[in-house]
């Protein structure tokens, strides 16, 4: 088991967000299941925790209320191989109720954010020429969902 790990607090989607995420991500899977007893505070029976994984990663959902919410201060980071599976994670984290921000941000429908990134775009971002990674950079800024081959464009300065 990972030292450390996300645990994630939603009002009372827990159950419904991980297997979402689960169905996503590759080698993902429930990995267990609390409920609340006697002591509550939630009902008796309901879903109290849910313990999954995705791509190997564990987390834990908590199902505590509605006294905290998500924000853009803790975001997830998606490393893509190209285009394909940028659309793929873009399109269904923006479904039903989902947001797309900017510069590769979306917000998912239960309001965790979320960076879909290429791969490729980090090591473009980083590059050691300021030229190639500033036009990268320049751009990435105006765009929502990141697109590979304009990024590469500006990157060979095309």
């Amino acid at each position: 088991m990972q030292k450390i790990s996300p645990f994630l607090w939603f009002d009372t989607q827990a159950g419904e967000a991980a297997a979402f995420y689960v169905s996503l991500f590759k080698a993902s899977k429930i990995t267990a299941i609390t409920h609340y007893g006697d002591a509550g505070p939630g009902p008796k029976g309901s879903v109290m925790t849910v313990g999954f994984e995705l791509d190997g990663q564990a987390f834990t959902a908590l199902n505590g209320g509605p006294h905290f919410t998500f924000n853009e201060a803790v975001s997830f980071v998606v490393r893509c191989d190209d285009q394909a599976e940028v659309d793929r994670f873009w399109d269904a984290l923006t479904a039903d109720g989902g947001q797309e921000v900017h510069c590769g941000w979306l917000k998912d429908r239960f309001g965790l954010s979320w960076q879909i990134v290429p791969a490729e775009f980090l090591a473009m971002a980083s590059d050691p020429d300021p030229e190639k990674s500033n036009r990268v950079m320049v751009a990435m800024m105006p765009m929502k969902k990141l697109d590979l081959a304009k990024l590469r464009a500006a990157y060979e300065g095309r």
